[in-house]
C-alpha cells in the first residue's frame, strides 16, 4: 500500500434518527454553518490525498449530484448581477481535478452491501471509507483520514478509525479487542456489535473513518446477512481479521455524530464559534 487514491461515501441511508426533516432532505445535506455535512467529509478527502471519490446514493441522491455538479446557469447569474466572488466559492464545491462518480443503492441493505457496490469502481487498489455522520475536526492535526493513510501505509495494511467511548455507551457501537501495547494503532483481535457493557472487551469503539485493501470485498460477499437482511461492514471486517492484519488507530481529533440531533447541534455551536466567530458578533 504505497498510497491511497480512492475514497467511499455510502450516502444512501434513510437518516431515521433525524425524521422529518430527513424526509425531504437527506441528512447528508444539513448544513453545519454554511455547508452541508458531506462538503466536509468531502474536503476532508481531498486534503488527504484522495482524487477519486464515489458516492452511493439512494433515492435522495439526485440532490447530492445536483449540489457537486456544475451550474452554468446560476454562475451567469451571479455574473449578470455583479456577485462575482460567489462564483469560485461555488466551484469550490468540487474541484475540477477530482474524479466523481456515483452508484446506486436501491434498497438500504447495510454498510457492508454498500461499499460491495463500488467494488467495480475500486478495482485492485486501497480504498477509503468516511461516513458522512461523523465529523471530525482535526485542527491542528492533519485531516483524520490522512492520519489513517500514513499508518495503513507504514503498516502495509488495513486501518480503522478508533476512540475511547464511556463504557455505558459500548452497545451504540463495534468495539474493538485489541493487542495492548501501549501503541496509538494497536492490532485488533476481534470487533463486537453493540455489546451490553458486561460484554464489552473494551471501550474503544470504531467511528466512520477506515482505509482496507481491495480483499475486503471478498470477505463481504461472503458475509450472511442479518438483521433486517443487511451485510454488516463489521462482520466482513472480522472476517478479514484471519487473513490480513486490520490496525486500530487512537485518531486525533473531536468526533461530532451528526447523524444525531444532539451531534448535529454540537458540531453547529462549536464550527461556528471556532472558524467563524458567530457568538462573539451576538
Amino acid at each position: 500500500m504505497d498510497t491511497v487514491r480512492k475514497a467511499i461515501l455510502p450516502v444512501a441511508g434513510m437518516g431515521t434518527r433525524l425524521l422529518p426533516i430527513t424526509k425531504a432532505i437527506p441528512k447528508e445535506m444539513l448544513p453545519i454553518i454554511d455547508k452541508p455535512l458531506i462538503q466536509y467529509a468531502v474536503e476532508e478527502a481531498i486534503s488527504s490525498g484522495i482524487t477519486e471519490i464515489i458516492f452511493i446514493i439512494g433515492s435522495h441522491g439526485q440532490i447530492v449530484k445536483n449540489y457537486f455538479g456544475s451550474d452554468i446557469q446560476l454562475q451567469k447569474n451571479l455574473i449578470k448581477i455583479g456577485k462575482h466572488h460567489l462564483i469560485k466559492l461555488i466551484q469550490n464545491v468540487m474541484p475540477m481535478h477530482i474524479n466523481c462518480k456515483y452508484v446506486f443503492q436501491e434498497f438500504p441493505l447495510g454498510l457492508g452491501h454498500a461499499i460491495l457496490l463500488a467494488e467495480e469502481e475500486i478495482g485492485n487498489n486501497p480504498f477509503a471509507v468516511l461516513l458522512v455522520d461523523d465529523l471530525i475536526d482535526s485542527d491542528p492535526h492533519p485531516p483524520v483520514l490522512k492520519q489513517l493513510i500514513n499508518i495503513a501505509i507504514s503498516k502495509k495494511t488495513n486501518v480503522i478509525g478508533i476512540e475511547e467511548i464511556m463504557p455505558i455507551h459500548t452497545n451504540r457501537y463495534g468495539i474493538v479487542s485489541i493487542n495492548k501495547t501501549n501503541q496509538q494503532a494497536e492490532k485488533i483481535i476481534n470487533i463486537i456489535e453493540k455489546p451490553d457493557i458486561k460484554d464489552s472487551p473494551s471501550n474503544l469503539a470504531i467511528v466512520g473513518r477506515y482505509i482496507f485493501n481491495p480483499k475486503i470485498f471478498s470477505h463481504l460477499q461472503n458475509v450472511k446477512p442479518g438483521v433486517n437482511n443487511e451485510i454488516q461492514l463489521t462482520d466482513g471486517i472480522v472476517s478479514l481479521i484471519n487473513e490480513q492484519d486490520v490496525y486500530a488507530y487512537r485518531y486525533n481529533g473531536s468526533r461530532y455524530d451528526c447523524g444525531d440531533i444532539n451531534g448535529l447541534f454540537q458540531a453547529t455551536i462549536s464550527y461556528g464559534m471556532k472558524y467563524h466567530g458567530l457568538l462573539n458578533k451576538i
